[in-house]
């Protein structure tokens, strides 16, 4: 068998990526490099358990001749679809990103596997679909959703449209909800951000927002094995989980000055007046996993270990040592 990773040059799509290779199933990975970066799976390339293509989502006749040609080669069984757009700010300014990147991926990805055949979807959707709930703690049954994203809004569309496609001709689907995930290799997000920003002026660091904005991180890592637990080990047809560190995470201003004392230990850090970094963002959540503990998964790291550790390995990414 093989399986297909929509966004496989991105952050979680190449992770997950070699961690099938590895388990000696053959991977067609597509990325249309936006985000991604060819980089990312550059130790894959040439690996005979993996081909990769290039091409935009939304280009169906593309898309289709892709999937066509990989089923001759040896049929592909599920999809991991892992493409969107990873730009919250960008798809607020122009709503078409998170359509097109977001919701008109997910659509085309469903309108192929039901005219190939492919039955078993694993989707990545977001805590963003939840919306801005303060204090509330987030489980799955939480509810109504309104999210403050095109980000969000589009994953949510994704969600719906895949249980449509559960009811009509999928045999299964995994829909996941991201919590921040941090890690390797960081194509984006706020260590990255602040690492590069003190690497070009070691005296200053502007934060976007008080710093005062609380959420959970997850190790990449720990989010993999959590994906591949789910797809395992829960079986009803459409299943969709909270995947987190199950505490009520850290500050910016906790990140901020632990990449500070990494990177410029002298720099000052000015912080912003609003409780949002930008438009669209959540300032705070906690997202309770006791759906995915009650399955049998539980995180090793906590949001803080899992920052300290990303620190470290991406400041070594953007440095060299």
């Amino acid at each position: 068998m093989s399986v297909l990773i929509t966004g496989v040059a991105g952050f979680v799509g190449s992770n997950l990526a070699k961690k099938f290779i590895a388990d000696g199933i053959k991977v067609v990975g597509l990325d249309n490099l936006c985000r991604g970066d060819k980089k990312n799976i550059s130790e894959l390339i040439g690996h005979p358990l993996f081909s990769f293509h290039i091409t935009n989502l939304c280009d169906l006749d593309t898309y289709a001749e892709i999937i066509e040609q990989s089923h001759v080669d040896e049929v592909i069984k599920e999809v991991w679809h892992m493409a969107a757009n990873s730009d919250i700010p960008a798809g607020i300014t122009d709503a078409n990103i998170d359509l097109c990147d977001t919701f008109m991926t997910t659509f085309n990805t469903l309108e192929l596997m039901r005219r190939f055949g492919i039955k078993i979807i694993s989707f990545a959707s977001s805590s963003a679909v939840y919306g801005d709930l303060g204090d509330l703690n987030i489980d799955e049954t939480t509810g109504p959703l309104f999210p403050i994203s095109n980000y969000g809004a589009m994953k949510l569309a994704s969600e719906a449209i895949i249980s449509a496609a559960v009811e009509s001709f999928l045999d299964g689907a995994f829909i996941f909800r991201f919590p921040n995930v941090i890690g390797l290799p960081a194509t984006h997000g706020v260590i990255l951000d602040f690492i590069r920003r003190l690497n070009s002026s070691k005296k200053l660091l502007e934060v976007l927002g008080d710093g005062n904005q609380q959420k959970s991180y997850l190790h990449v890592e720990e989010l993999v094995d959590a994906m591949f637990f789910i797809r395992k080990n829960s079986s009803k047809k459409c299943n969709y989980f909270n995947i987190g560190p199950g505490d009520d995470g850290v500050t910016v201003r906790f990140i901020a000055e632990k990449v500070r004392d990494v990177v410029a230990p002298n720099a000052l850090i000015v912080y912003g007046k609003t409780n949002k970094g930008w438009v669209g963002d959540v300032p705070k959540f906690y997202y309770s996993i006791e759906k995915l503990r009650n399955l049998g998964w539980s995180p090793t790291l906590s949001s803080e270990q899992a920052i300290l550790r990303a620190v470290q390995e991406i400041y070594e990414q953007e440095t060299g040592f």
